[in-house]
């Protein structure tokens, strides 16, 4: 069999896989919950400079090292350049960059895992099935391991299918559904009593912490890690992409509809926060600290749709399938790089390649569930605050660094062939180059 490297079928395509891949749980609970923290308006004023400033030309760098070869991306970062010592570094990058993804895919099933079971809590619970609803809810060793599975089979189950009937496919499905669902939500609890408090406090601007170096870096970490940058989630994803598209373009695309989501996520969650509060559910610790976002998603959002009655079921229902959705369109992006990279370095099937990186990471998985305590935070902890930007770091070496800037001008080029005329080209390079390994480095250890 030929092992090219497959394509999105359009631009629409493309953009919902992408943004679907960085749309995220992180972004869903993770950003609301940082605006509460950090000053509300202020926190949502510099998180999108932020996606400015450095998600979005870090997010540009991936895209384009992606499609200049159109590769895997351990073929890709293997002809960055035709010295001995630069081929294997990039491989070795290429490796533990993919490694680091499934990783993170697992500790993802699982999160993900809970959310299908307090999905299957509200339908049960809409029958009457209370007994069984406690069961799904109940954090257990066997819940844990049958929801995570579940999880990897349906992420399997897309990614084997390919990019065009698999991913893209279900993208331009999942992506207008999320859109909706999180509109229609986010109208309905603003209906709930207590809901504006929260809305107030989301889009109010409190300007004396804008220049709060903590929330800057905070900001600053919350705008790159929604991108999903530094993991070749994006590069795999470029290497899809025709060479007539627009490149900084369709980046700002992926960049605008991942940060709308984020936006629309905190019209949700901060309203919904609030009028639980209304409803007598506590949001605030005993030190006047808002609680945790696993707590608020898990505990205090969950009360509210209980003190709703009948109809609160049914708002269950939906709120977990918005989540379960975001999950997923995460999940078979994460999936789908190590896949590809497998099916093109090996030869092999596309379908035996999907399976066989889903039965590895469901172990990862199920070890991580067998030691939690020791292993979770662990994990998160080391692939995400720490390799995640390092590679991203890497990444942006090899492109400015290691490649012939002709080569990274003919990469781009594509779809726009006067760049080297535009301001983007002029200042975009060096900027990748010099200002943002400081900046990440500054996420890191800042």
């Amino acid at each position: 069999m030929t092992a090219t490297s497959p394509a999105f079928s359009s631009r629409l395509g493309f953009i919902l896989a992408a943004a679907g891949s960085a749309v995220g749980l992180g972004n869903i609970w993770g950003f609301p919950t940082q605006a509460t923290s950090n000053g509300g308006g202020a926190f949502v004023l510099v998180y999108l400079l932020m996606i400015l400033v450095l998600a979005y030309p870090t997010l540009v760098a991936e895209l384009t090292i992606g499609r200049l070869r159109q590769q895997n991306p351990v073929a890709t970062m293997r002809t960055m350049s035709h010295q001995p010592l630069w081929r294997r570094t990039g491989v070795i990058a290429a490796v533990v960059a993919l490694a680091t993804l499934g990783f993170i895919l697992a500790f993802y099933a699982i999160v993900a895992g809970w959310l299908l079971g307090y999905l299957f809590a509200a339908v049960f619970k809409i029958f009457g099935q209370y007994s069984v609803a406690e069961w799904f809810v109940s954090f257990s060793i066997e819940r844990n391991l049958l929801m995570m599975a579940l999880f990897m089979v349906m992420t399997v189950r897309v990614v084997r299918s390919g990019v065009k009937e698999g991913i893209e496919r279900w993208s331009k499905r999942l992506m207008p559904l999320l859109f909706l669902l999180l509109i229609a939500m986010a109208i309905y609890v603003l209906t709930l009593p207590g809901a504006w408090q929260g809305l107030v406090m989301y889009v109010t601007p409190d300007f004396s912490q804008v220049t709060d170096p903590e929330l800057v870096i905070r900001a600053m970490g919350q705008a790159f890690f929604s991108l999903s940058i530094g993991l070749c989630c994006m590069m795999t994803y470029g290497a899809y992409l025709s060479k007539d598209e627009n490149l900084p373009k369709t980046a700002g695309w992926v960049a605008g509809v991942d940060s709308a989501v984020a936006l629309l996520a905190g019209m949700l969650i901060l309203p919904a926060m609030f009028a639980a509060q209304d409803m007598g559910v506590t949001i605030y610790s005993e030190t006047g600290e808002l609680l945790s976002a696993d707590t608020l998603v898990f505990t205090v959002l969950p009360a509210m749709f209980d003190s709703m009655g009948p109809i609160g079921n049914w708002i269950a229902v939906a709120f977990f399938v918005f989540m379960v959705i975001a999950a997923i369109t995460s999940s078979i992006s994460m999936l789908e790089a190590p896949v590809n990279t497998i099916r093109e370095e090996l030869n092999i099937e596309r379908a035996t390649a999907a399976r066989v990186l889903g039965i590895v990471i469901t172990g990862i998985a199920a070890t991580i569930i067998y030691n939690f305590e020791t292993l979770f935070g662990l994990v998160i902890t080391v692939t995400t605050v720490y390799m995640q930007p390092l590679m991203a770091i890497i990444f942006g070496f090899f492109l400015t660094w290691i490649l012939r800037q002709h080569l990274l001008l003919k990469a781009l080029q594509g779809g726009s062939p006067n760049i080297e005329k535009t301001w983007f080209w002029k200042l975009w390079p060096g900027y990748v180059k010099f200002v943002c390994p400081v900046l990440i480095l500054l996420v890191i250890f800042v």
